[in-house]
């Protein structure tokens, strides 16, 4: 499992006095970058596959509230990835200086080659090292139909 520690800055905390929703989304990102920086995927690496991570959804789950000032760890373990390294689900969790469990956040994602645009499989070495990534007790093996499994499709305006 890999941690992240976050003070709650006043910038961090909504009309409510609480950590605000953004908050939260900005402390998942920024776990996920150090995550991959820290595991081989570093900015570097992925310029120099042409890779870009892209997000498909975020389904947040809030059980209690924490405040300005308070300190939060943010964790980060992978429960999902295809076969070919294109598509990865992690799960977040966040815990107060206490370890009471303050929310948890399912994410969905894919990579992208940056000169195409176009969803793509990881290379071989990259795919590689994600084998070695911390997995949830309920890892899953995705396949590009879990991908809608919302249901959620797009709908254009008339």
């Amino acid at each position: 499992m890999y941690k992240k520690e976050f003070e709650i800055r006043w910038s961090d905390v909504d009309a409510n006095g609480h950590l605000a929703n953004s908050a939260y989304v900005n402390f998942m990102s920024h776990t996920r970058v150090g995550f991959l920086n820290q595991n081989g995927f570093s900015l570097n690496e992925l310029v120099a596959n042409g890779l870009g991570p892209v997000m498909f959804s975020e389904q947040i789950y809030y059980f209690k509230e924490s405040f300005l000032g308070q300190k939060v760890n943010v964790t980060l373990e992978v429960s999902g990835l295809s076969d070919d390294g294109m598509f990865f689900t992690f799960e977040h969790n966040f815990y107060n200086a206490k370890g009471r469990h303050l929310a948890t956040c399912d994410m969905m994602g894919a990579w992208i080659n940056l000169k195409t645009r176009q969803l793509t499989e990881l290379p071989q070495h990259l795919k590689e090292i994600m084998k070695e990534f911390p997995r949830t007790e309920n890892f899953k093996t995705l396949t590009k139909e879990d991908t809608r499994a919302s249901g959620k499709r797009p709908k254009n305006l008339s």
